[in-house]
């Protein structure tokens, strides 16, 4: 069955291996219902520390100055608090000690909409996008009960729904016609992954053009999915989960 618009959740919790990973797969939906009232966190599980073509790149610094895209694009979000789990880029797994620290967010968060990547899509490479799907799923099964990880003193909590985005099977789907510029403006943010992830070089004489690029693409990205679920407007994509 094929949903489209949902109420506004009061909570979401949007979770992403990468910066940059949310704004690309939810970040015009997040700007919708942050500006009717939603309470937005953001986690970012890993430190985006290998997201450059830079042999010779200070990593470390890398780090930082995605921490620093990633607030500045949370702010153009809409977006209540963004938290940095700080695990080595290209490394991410889904062990107890990742389950732990997923699953205090979770209870702290609270809250009634998680999003993030769907671990089931198939022919994906980044092995990030995968461990961060099965990681955040069994985290929230984890966060339901009060015998996982009772040592942190945090009540146990279970959300209302999920949506998976980059979603292999999609039956849901949002409206974003009021957000589409909002989304493009907060993946600008992630200046550093200009080059590397959306074509634009702000050294060469053609970056106006090439940025007009990516703004194209992504815009038409969304207006695809509003062909596909309502003959036209923009949409962002989903696999929907209510049984949790």
């Amino acid at each position: 069955m094929t949903t489209v618009d949902l109420e506004v959740p009061p909570r979401v919790l949007a979770i992403g291996a990468h910066p940059d990973d949310i704004e690309f797969g939810c970040g015009a939906t997040l700007a919708k219902w942050g500006a009717a009232g939603s309470e937005i966190w953001l986690f970012v599980l890993t430190d985006g520390s290998k997201g450059t073509w830079d042999p010779t790149a200070d990593l470390a610094e890398l780090a930082h100055v995605r921490i620093d895209e990633q607030v500045a694009a949370a702010r153009v979000l809409g977006v209540t608090k963004v938290v940095h789990g700080g695990f080595v880029d290209g490394e991410l797994s889904n062990g107890r000690g990742e389950r732990e620290r997923v699953v205090a967010v979770i209870r702290r968060a609270r809250p009634t909409m998680v999003l993030t990547h769907d671990p089931w899509k198939r022919y994906r490479l980044h092995p990030d996008h995968r461990a961060a799907g099965f990681l955040v799923l069994d985290s929230i099964v984890a966060a339901r009960d009060h015998h996982f990880f009772p040592e942190d003193g945090l009540e146990p909590h279970r959300p209302d729904e999920v949506l998976l985005f980059e979603a292999d099977v999609v039956d849901h789907y949002e409206s974003v016609d009021d957000t589409a510029g909002t989304k493009v403006d907060a993946l600008l943010a992630h200046r550093s992954q200009w080059r590397s992830t959306m074509g634009i070089d702000d050294r060469s004489p053609d970056a106006d053009a090439q940025r007009a690029a990516f703004e194209t693409r992504i815009e038409r990205e969304l207006r695809d999915w509003g062909i596909e679920v309502a003959g036209g407007g923009a949409y962002e994509g989903f696999k929907r989960l209510t049984d949790l």
